[in-house]
């Protein structure tokens, strides 16, 4: 620290002829006011008469930071330099009237200054409007809307709820954890949405154990880790696929060790007298055709409508080997 008893300053000054301001020595020595406070002050009382830069725009132009700003400003406005005011202006517009003053004054002393002050309107008249093309017309306010409301939601119902199998959905969701350690971290907030995508699986014929092999199948084999796993489940069950049933195979009877086809099987040779081999479905255990029964002691109207059909092979040209399946 310098001694006052060892320096000694010696001090040149040539008053300018131009471009200076006059300033009182209590702005620049003043006790309250830090060096960017007297700076903002000093700019803005050296600026032009009629000149309109705020305070801000001067912080800006001095290289004011915006905390320093802030600080310099409220110690002006507490010495009385600085005073601020919002009024309303035409069309319902605020402006802030700012007062700089070489001098402190007080609040009433700046509103009697400020109220002299005209306060400048930037409001921009309204452009002609452009007539609209044809007549006018009255907006519908009742009735019902033509589309279904659920199209136009971003968050329709969920199907779940309406599935009869919606429980079963939701215990086979909530069973997909316990398939895999990659399905483990599924978020809870997806539950509802898997579900419904579940039930649709379950409506169409498949099994739990058919949805939880495809999501299996679906995961990665080679260790790679699942990130997000709801995600994952979710599309591996957004296509629900037909679900395939076994093809029934029932054996054939063998007659003197050939495979009558799958046609012929339930019917019995008539006993009858034919000059071709006639084939006939029986009802119980006839052992003729309803043409050789006598009519007397044949069947009713209503039980020979019900008898199966008569094959004559020898109508088609063949005996009765030619309509049996070689194998």
């Amino acid at each position: 620290m310098e001694g006052t008893s060892s320096t000694v300053i010696y001090r040149h000054f040539n008053a300018p002829s131009r471009g200076f301001t006059q300033f009182s020595h209590d702005i620049i020595r003043h006790p309250r006011l830090s060096s960017d406070a007297v700076r903002l002050l000093t700019w803005q009382l050296s600026l032009p008469q009629g000149a309109r830069d705020c305070l801000s725009r001067t912080a800006e132009r001095a290289r004011i930071g915006a905390t320093a700003f802030g600080r310099a400003k409220r110690q002006l406005k507490d010495e009385g330099f600085v005073h601020e005011r919002r009024v309303q202006v035409g069309g319902g517009r605020w402006v802030t009237q700012q007062l700089v003053s070489g001098s402190p004054l007080t609040a009433a002393q700046a509103a009697k200054l400020l109220a002299r002050e005209p306060v400048p309107s930037s409001q921009v008249a309204p452009s002609p409007r452009k007539p609209a093309v044809g007549p006018p017309t009255t907006p519908s306010a009742d009735g019902h809307p033509k589309k279904d409301p659920e199209e136009d939601t971003s968050h329709p119902p969920a199907e779940a709820e309406k599935s009869p199998r919606a429980e079963e959905a939701r215990a086979l969701v909530g069973a997909l954890p316990l398939l895999s350690p990659a399905l483990r971290h599924i978020p809870p907030g997806m539950r509802t949405e898997l579900a419904r995508l579940a039930a649709r699986w379950l409506d169409a014929g498949h099994t739990p154990t058919d949805v939880h092999e495809h999501v299996l199948r679906g995961l990665p084999g080679d260790g790679t880790p699942v990130h997000r796993p709801g995600g994952l489940v979710r599309y591996l069950l957004r296509d629900v696929p037909r679900r395939e049933l076994p093809a029934l195979t029932l054996p054939l009877p063998r007659v003197s060790g050939e495979s009558v086809s799958v046609r012929l099987l339930g019917t019995r040779e008539c006993a009858g007298d034919h000059t071709q081999t006639t084939l006939f479905r029986p009802v119980a255990d006839e052992t003729m055709c309803a043409v050789c029964v006598p009519h007397d002691e044949g069947p009713s109207p209503s039980r020979r409508a019900f008898q199966g059909f008569v094959h004559r092979p020898g109508h088609f040209g063949s005996r009765l080997n030619t309509a049996l399946d070689q194998k």
